[in-house]
């Protein structure tokens, strides 16, 4: 059931947030919520494949 949810919040980040790597951001200038939008997607990521 968890892994549902998380499988579907992953499908919403793809859609509705940017993608840093495609930007090339460099992670040393990133801002705080560039930052936040790295950590939130990296968690959702790691839950929906683990």
């Amino acid at each position: 059931m968890q892994k549902q949810v998380f499988k579907i919040l992953a499908k919403v980040n793809k859609a509705i947030l940017p993608s840093y790597s495609k930007k090339q951001l460099d992670l040393s200038k990133a801002n705080k919520l560039q930052l936040a939008i790295i950590g939130w997607r990296v968690y959702v990521t790691k839950n929906a494949l683990d």
